[in-house]
């Protein structure tokens, strides 16, 4: 099943869309990849949900991904003795280490380590944003607010300290349980919530012991400030716009999503632009045209894929959010504008030969107008050189490795096909040929350009390139 666009399209999975028949329908409207958002998905049903995605994998014979979002640190307040409270701005508030029930003048923060890492100018954030306070004083047991934005304030709402540097990891106990359970299960990727360090990823990837790629997701101002030394560490990222357009000004998400695509593209890292994407199409059977602008703009800035949340997991109308974002993203694609836009973007390759065989590849392929790029990945590394270079011609990763192949469905305009490996360099190149052929890329006198690596079977030592014609079977 061939895709006509290039950016992928991440879809959650929730009550709306957990049966195998929603899934392959998901699949089918356009889905490439699908997320398990751990926030809401206890083990067993994470299992279940992992097994109908493999069902229909099996059922269509194409690769499917799988991304496990763990939930992260949430931070909340404890409850008040009437269940909520109404603060106007200047009052004054307090938030403490007793647990007993909170009123008007104060609330529990089951959090030691953010009462004793706030300090006073810091600004505190509750219910996403519906309240701010500023802090006048911390000594370590509670914090003495001011109310800077008033609302009402209930049970257990959460915590945003936008210039608070937070003394703990990114995993939690329940984080690390979901971890464990969800790389027994075979997924593909694992997203990690609220990292606002590079270290934070150092845990997560010791458990993972290379089960499972790492996703960071930027949703934090300290995040943002480390973003060169967490795309390092990182093999993908997220740009969670949600959190991030609570902890910083709204009018500076636009720039920062913009900022976090083209510094990932850079370093050949794919990156997920999530959140609000198509929001009133929860309730509503079309979006708004601001939704399809800010769909249209992701696009054209490049990012590998594009993700429904609630659209697709809670929606009334998730097949037909995916496949809105599937026409989107089509059309804007074969907008005449797109290509320059791409283009302006592209870096230099990296001075090694096998970035520039891929750099090659791609100007070759474009220069002759050949149908394809086919490069042969086992480890997943030649695909993603591939993907960095963002040809306009489309680009087939051919894997002995399934896991491999679902990882880079993932990947900005990589058609996966798993195929056995090759007997010898005559053997590779007929079988490029056929594949793109029977895929539907290319027809009987088309010429494809094939990457690998030689001797065959050498990870990530792509070092051969070579033009052939698509010829009829025999």
């Amino acid at each position: 099943m061939r895709r006509r666009r290039k950016v992928k399209i991440l879809a959650t999975i929730g009550p709306a869309s957990s049966s195998a028949e929603m899934i392959r329908k998901l699949f089918e409207a356009g889905a490439d990849v699908f997320r398990i958002n751990m926030s809401h998905t206890d083990h067993p049903l994470m299992r279940t949900l992992v097994e109908r995605i493999r069902g229909v994998e099996a059922d269509i014979g194409r690769p499917i991904g799988i991304l496990a979002d763990l939930q992260g640190p949430k931070l909340r307040v404890g409850k008040f003795a009437d269940g909520k409270v109404t603060l106007a701005v200047g009052d004054t508030f307090t938030l403490d280490n007793d647990p007993t029930p909170g009123d008007s003048r104060r609330v529990y923060l089951p959090h030691p380590e953010i009462l004793q890492s706030v300090q006073a100018g810091h600004r505190l954030l509750i219910d996403d944003g519906r309240l701010e306070f500023h802090a006048t004083a911390s000594d370590g047991t509670s914090i003495t607010c001011v109310v800077v934005a008033g609302n009402k304030i209930s049970d257990k709402k959460g915590v945003s300290l936008p210039d608070t540097d937070l003394p703990v990891g990114a995993l939690t106990d329940k984080d690390r349980s979901d971890l464990e359970a969800v790389l027994e299960t075979g997924v593909d990727w694992v997203a990690l919530s609220f990292v606002q360090r590079p270290e934070d990823l150092a845990e997560a990837r010791k458990l993972a012991r290379g089960r499972a790629l790492l996703m960071s997701k930027i949703e934090k101002p300290q995040a943002v400030a480390r973003l060169a030394e967490i795309i390092e560490l990182s093999d993908a990222l997220m740009v969670a716009r949600g959190d991030l357009g609570v902890e910083m000004p709204l009018e500076a998400v636009p720039g920062i999503q913009k900022q976090i695509t083209r510094a990932a593209r850079r370093a050949g890292k794919p990156v997920v632009i999530a959140t609000q994407m198509l929001e009133s199409m929860i309730t509503a059977p079309v979006p708004t045209r601001a939704e399809v602008s800010d769909v249209s703009i992701a696009v054209f800035e490049g990012a590998d894929a594009i993700m429904l949340s609630a659209e697709s997991a809670a929606g009334e109308y998730p097949v037909e959010a995916v496949a809105m974002m599937d026409r989107i993203a089509e059309r804007v694609e074969k907008d005449p504008l797109y290509p320059g836009i791409i283009n302006a973007q592209r870096t230099e390759p990296e001075a090694t030969g096998a970035d520039a065989i891929s750099a090659a590849a791609r100007q070759i392929a474009e220069t002759l107008k050949l149908s394809a790029i086919v490069t042969y990945t086992a480890s997943g590394t030649t695909g993603l050189r591939a993907a960095r270079e963002r040809p306009q011609v489309p680009i087939i990763a051919l894997s002995p490795v399934l896991e491999t192949a679902r990882r880079l469905s993932l990947l900005w305009g990589t058609h996966c096909v798993v195929t056995p490996d090759a007997h010898d360099l005559d053997d590779m190149v007929d079988r490029a040929c056929r594949i793109a052929r029977e895929e539907g890329f290319s027809g009987v006198g088309d010429r494809v350009i094939v990457t690998a690596g030689v001797p065959l079977r050498t990870p990530g030592a792509t070092n051969m390139l070579r033009i052939a014609y698509v010829t009829a079977e025999k």
